[in-house]
């Protein structure tokens, strides 16, 4: 069985669904944040950041300063995390169609060698990458639906940390990321891709129909 910790960031402000708490809200009756956290029931442990509720079974954080973005979000999560846990899945609250079989092939793909670049560049055949993230048909990342080594997110947290002269409050995640060794994994399961996101109220109502 693979080990791994899980990290569900819920902490954004939803402005499109007129500032609701978005992943308390049900796809097929039940909250995302509750689905999102089932694909990834055996991890340990489960964290999510943001303003809650609570769950049981799950550890809550928030990030500092509440609303200061995803990477101070991720900070607050690998906080939690201890230093000998090797991989971690890194998730947003909103991916009502996330599967533990979704998440199983991101960290199948993580533990095999090779190095893919963020340039597209692939090397090293013993080397191992620093992540595995989906891509999307344009093949652009879908990194809120990856699973990482957190040794490496904190090496990247540090840095990013010092170039922005000790406050990472607003930074986009591509930017932490940016330097990290990324496997890109294509989607070929059953089903819709697993790293959709509900941002409006006409997501929702798809990924209600999916679940038909």
């Amino acid at each position: 069985m693979t080990v791994y910790a899980a990290v569900v960031l819920a902490g954004g402000a939803g402005r499109r669904m007129g500032g609701r708490d978005k992943p308390a809200l049900p796809v097929g009756g039940v909250p995302m944040r509750e689905r999102v956290l089932a694909a990834v029931a055996d991890a340990s442990p489960r964290i999510v950041v943001g303003p809650g509720p609570a769950v049981a079974g799950v550890r809550l954080t928030r990030e500092v300063p509440p609303g200061g973005g995803p990477v101070a979000a991720v900070a607050a999560g690998l906080a939690l995390l201890d230093t000998d846990v090797p991989a971690v899945a890194l998730l947003a609250a909103d991916l009502p169609l996330l599967t533990r079989s979704a998440v199983g092939d991101l960290l199948d793909q993580l533990h095999r060698t090779g190095v893919e670049r963020h340039d597209g560049v692939t090397s090293g055949s013993g080397a191992a990458v620093d992540g595995a993230c989906y891509v999307d048909g344009a093949g652009r990342r879908q990194t809120l639906c990856g699973v990482w080594r957190p040794a490496a997110l904190r090496t990247a947290l540090d840095r990013l940390t010092v170039r922005r002269g000790g406050d990472v409050t607003g930074a986009p995640l591509r930017e932490l990321l940016a330097d990290l060794s990324v496997r890109a994994v294509s989607w070929h399961g059953d089903g819709p891709e697993p790293w959709f996101d509900c941002d409006t109220e006409r997501d929702l109502r798809r990924a209600e129909g999916w679940m038909r």
